[in-house]
């Protein structure tokens, strides 16, 4: 299979690394050092266009695809992963879920202040006892009248702190399972909506990371995300487009770590050559190089299905794997590479390490992912769905074994 960028795709992937390299790295390593959220960087986000990437033009985007999205997405996260953090939950987590389940009310009323970043969303599912187990939902809705009771907790939600919008995930009906689950849009000026940063993290330290405190919060019916009982296949609708960004973000780690160590190792000498002449030096390298090509393809990949309207689930999630645990690879050969001084804050190796650790919890941990594609291997549970088009990679893998000649 052939494949190459479109020239608007290499355009837009221009811009954003220009962007990333003469707005944001510029104050990336201040902005960790200092656990700040960057106000006025959010501002020039939004000024640029880059919440409006993905949304059409009737709300004030640019209609972009996924290929260009996913391009964007490795370039703001090659010199901060925190901004990719605010950048992917304002897009993936909260525009599209919007876009995909939103009335035409809903997504007048939000989607064009989101794309100018005059309003900033957050991602409520996780709870103190359901993480993985997404279904397990312990914040309850109760009915009254026109209205739905919120009470609950949420944890380690992106952005909570900063949003003026949650898309909250609750129980409903709890004889019903996961079928009693619904979505909601939640203002965050409304009475009994609160939230807390956490503080101290290993790292993103300039992206808010939260709690939600919902107690007694009033959310009228026409706030409710799709139809009743449809929340917990919002939810899973948002860990797919999660999953995507993040498999992206991790290909641009993947990138920044080549691109600081080959820069150090021909800088850097002992025993009278550059370290980058030493071979346990250029297997270190090559084998990130290898990984951020194979993670990029993935990638790319699962966005070209995405535009054609093909369902992903499988390939979304082996990119998110891959390019996760890749990135974490990469990041401890950096650090390797810069020796003591990769133990240092003053160089970029830490930051870089300590940012993508997180990478393969989030959006699903490898292992969840692991289950994923081994059931589907197995047919156990097909994770594209009964029924689904076959994709060129999903024939290679459900070929035919050859027979054994004796």
């Amino acid at each position: 299979m052939k494949f190459e960028l479109t020239e608007e795709q290499r355009q837009i992937w221009q811009w954003a690394k220009e962007f990333a390299d003469t707005e944001i790295a510029p104050v990336a390593a201040a902005n960790d050092q200092a656990s700040r959220f960057d106000f006025d960087l959010l501002k020039k986000i939004g000024e640029q266009g880059f919440f409006s990437a993905i949304l059409p033009e009737k709300y004030g985007g640019q209609n972009i695809d996924h290929v260009a999205y996913a391009l964007m997405t490795e370039e703001i996260a090659r010199v901060c992963s925190s901004t990719r953090t605010l950048f992917s939950v304002q897009i993936s987590l909260v525009e599209k879920p919007i876009l995909e389940f939103g009335t035409e009310e809903q997504k007048m009323k939000y989607l064009p202040k989101m794309a100018t970043g005059e309003i900033i969303g957050c991602f409520g599912l996780t709870e103190p006892n359901a993480g993985s187990d997404a279904g397990n939902q312990q914040t309850t809705a109760t009915e009254d009248g026109d209205y739905f009771i919120l009470n609950g907790q949420k944890t380690w939600i992106s952005n909570g702190c900063i949003s003026q919008l949650a898309l909250v995930i609750a129980q409903a009906d709890k004889s019903k399972g996961h079928k009693g689950i619904c979505a909601f849009l939640v203002d965050t000026d409304i009475p009994g909506f609160s939230t807390r940063e956490i503080k101290p993290k290993l790292g993103l330290h300039a992206s808010v990371t939260s709690e939600l405190f919902l107690d007694n919060v009033r959310v009228h019916k026409s706030q409710m995300l799709g139809k009743y009982g449809e929340g917990f296949k919002v939810a899973m609708y948002c860990l797919d487009q999660g999953r995507f960004s993040v498999a992206a973000g991790s290909v641009g780690v993947n990138q920044a770590c080549i691109d600081i160590s080959t820069k150090y190792a021909m800088e850097r000498e002992a025993f009278g050559q550059k370290i980058g002449e030493f071979q346990m030096i250029q297997q270190m390298i090559a084998d990130m190089a290898a990984d951020c090509e194979a993670g990029r393809f993935l990638v790319l990949h699962a966005a070209y299905l995405k535009d054609q309207g093909v369902r992903n689930t499988r390939e979304t999630s082996m990119a998110k794997l891959f390019c996760s645990e890749a990135a974490i690879r990469a990041s401890n050969s950096a650090v390797q590479i810069f020796g003591g001084y990769g133990f240092s804050e003053e160089y970029p190796a830490a930051r870089y390490y300590r940012d993508a650790r997180v990478l393969n919890l989030y959006e699903g941990t490898s292992q969840i992912h692991r289950l994923i594609l081994a059931q589907d291997e197995l047919g156990i549970r097909p994770a594209n769905g009964p029924g689904s088009p076959m994709t060129p990679i999903d024939r290679l893998s459900y070929r035919e074994k050859p027979t054994a000649k004796v």
